[in-house]
């Protein structure tokens, strides 16, 4: 990790998938996250995979390592209690995702563990495991699907890593699924002490999550432990503060994970600043 850091930000593709790998390049960082296509809806897209192949072949030689994040209206807690078409509309995109992802080089794609409304959280589980069942069954690519944590303004479902741990476990092939941590997420959600970053550690020791760990959103917070709001903050302008996301960016347990800033631009309207600041941290 400290010969070679993989620290960036989700950027636009605005230019192509390529385009943004050469952007994180100008920026300083050796890692980025990107939307395969709409963010905001899951229609299927047919992406330019020259352009993909393209994007992966300038991140091998430069040493970037890349990450998707699926649409935000992707949300596998729900399972059929939208209807039939929802579903396999939910499967079928996070599969093309997954294609898309693939081309890119990228190793994998970035899906919020998801929420069902009411109190039947059992159900919500089922439906998760249920869903990537069905998602990995037709997928033998190298990218994986990537459970992030969250910060529980929606409900309870997916605020531990615990949660990721086990529905993981109950899958079909738990070998195709990983983590991403978003440390705004974590700490929001009151599962994080950065009085007691050991226990943290320790703790994803024991659950073997830090295994399984391939990206860490690296975002501070602008609410405080246990608020449940899911607002970043600039790394070291928020609740969490810089010592204790140093600890965590310089720990055994995260070296050689792609942490992915996602919080506002600076000045410049780029995150070059944030990225050299991390980056001085190591």
């Amino acid at each position: 990790m400290k010969n070679n850091p993989r620290i960036g930000s989700h950027v636009s593709t605005r230019d192509g998938f390529s385009g943004a790998a050469r952007h994180t390049v100008k920026l300083g960082g050796r890692a980025f996250q990107y939307f395969p296509k709409n963010p905001r809806s899951l229609h299927i897209k047919t992406p330019d995979f020259k352009d993909a192949l393209s994007c992966a072949e300038y991140c091998r030689e430069h040493g970037i390592v890349s990450v998707a994040h699926t649409p935000y209206p992707t949300n596998m807690a729900v399972g059929l209690s939208r209807g039939e078409e929802h579903y396999r509309l939910t499967v079928e995109s996070l599969i093309n995702d997954l294609i898309i992802a693939e081309a890119c080089g990228s190793v994998g794609i970035v899906v919020h563990f998801g929420h069902l409304k009411g109190d039947n959280a059992l159900q919500g589980y089922q439906h998760i495991i249920r869903c990537m069942n069905d998602v990995l069954s037709a997928w033998s690519g190298k990218a994986k699907l990537l459970i992030e944590n969250l910060a529980g303004d929606h409900g309870d479902m997916g605020m531990t890593l615990e949660e990721s741990v086990k529905v993981r476990e109950l899958a079909n092939e738990p070998e195709k699924i990983g983590f991403c941590m978003d440390t705004c997420h974590l700490f929001a959600a009151g599962q994080w002490n950065i009085n007691d970053t050991e226990r943290l550690l320790r703790r994803g020791t024991e659950l073997g999550y830090w295994d399984e760990l391939l990206a860490v959103h690296l975002n501070d917070s602008k609410y405080g432990a246990g608020s449940r709001k899911d607002r970043h903050a600039r790394v070291g302008h928020g609740m969490i503060g810089k010592e204790a996301l140093q600890q965590l960016v310089r720990s055994s347990e995260l070296a050689g994970k792609a942490f992915i800033l996602e919080s506002e631009k600076g000045e410049d309207g780029t995150h070059r600043d944030d990225i050299a600041e991390v980056l001085s941290w190591i």
